[in-house]
């Protein structure tokens, strides 16, 4: 490490979960208190700081079980100071997070890591969800990714509501059966599967998988925290998500939310309609992968991973 360097790298270990967390937390929470939203939280405060960590270490050790890269930056004491992370699925490869402190921001910190997580080598396609800053936006620019189309969060109080439907609604459970429909839909839908995924989503949300004349057609999971859905046609999106806010009110969620892409007409006009509120933190999705089909799909809450 030089004057030059003022920052040294290596590949991270479940033991840096913490402090990616942590890094995590007080950039995301800058953002917030920059756009005001509502999520904004001190991230000085060691009570918040804990609470935080609880509530995402299990996403935090799903990533790290099962990325395929993470890269830390560390200043001269050994403190991170930024990292980033990625998953590959079916040779796609997805940069899950891309952090780097406010104070270390602009001395080249996310151009290395960047290059160390996200790689073109070895894979078919690439896909990003990101937020809206600018540095990171023409960071991104010249990966040769290109933008999609915007990702709003949506929220609102859960009410029971149905929709007329020939859907049938059945629980996700950990079967051969299940595990191949919901592989099916995700090949279609995204053009690439992941298992891993639905296991760590089984474990923290409600999932359905939904079936027409017996033939599974979409699916879609709700919790404290909401997400993926997907259907093979954008015009069942109205029921599967009617049945979804359903299971809300049923459970005495006092909140409800998904991660809208804005070309899923559908939803949109569905969610908003039934008065969901947009959040000032928009993400945008980049991708070089032709065959992701947005126009039937929500993102996965929180947007780490579509």
């Amino acid at each position: 490490m030089t004057a030059d360097a003022p920052y040294r790298y290596r590949e991270a270990s479940a033991a840096d979960n913490r402090a990616m967390h942590d890094v995590f937390l007080e950039t995301v929470a800058e953002i917030d208190r920059r756009l005001g939203s509502a999520d904004a939280v001190d991230d000085k405060d060691p009570v918040v700081r804990e609470q935080s960590w609880e509530r995402w270490q299990s996403l935090f050790e799903h990533l790290m079980a099962n990325g395929a890269r993470a890269w830390v930056a560390e200043d001269d004491s050994g403190r991170v100071v930024g990292y980033a992370r990625s998953l590959d699925r079916d040779g796609v490869r997805e940069l899950t997070e891309f952090f780097v402190l406010p104070a270390a921001q602009g001395g080249g910190v996310g151009r290395e890591l960047l290059g160390r997580a996200f790689s073109p080598e070895g894979v078919r396609h690439r896909t990003i969800i990101a937020t809206l800053e600018l540095a990171a936006l023409g960071r991104y620019l010249k990966t040769g990714l290109t933008a999609h189309g915007l990702v709003l969060y949506v929220s609102n109080a859960p009410r029971e509501h149905r929709v007329e439907t020939d859907l049938a609604a059945e629980p996700i459970v950990d079967s051969p059966r299940t595990l191949a429909a919901l592989a099916r839909i995700d090949r279609r839908i995204l053009g690439h599967t992941r298992r891993p995924e639905h296991g760590w989503l089984q474990g923290n949300r409600e999932g359905f998988l939904f079936r027409r004349d017996g033939r599974a057609v979409g699916y879609g999971y709700v919790g404290e925290r909401s997400g993926p859905v997907a259907a093979f046609d954008p015009s069942d999106m109205p029921a599967i998500l009617a049945h979804l806010e359903s299971r809300a009110a049923a459970a005495n969620l006092p909140d409800v939310g998904f991660w809208l892409p804005s070309l899923n007409a559908a939803a949109t006009a569905h969610l908003l309609g039934r008065g969901f509120r947009i959040d000032p933190f928009i993400a945008t999705f980049f991708s070089d992968a032709p065959e992701v089909r947005l126009d039937r799909y929500l993102i996965t809450s929180p947007p780490f991973f579509v």
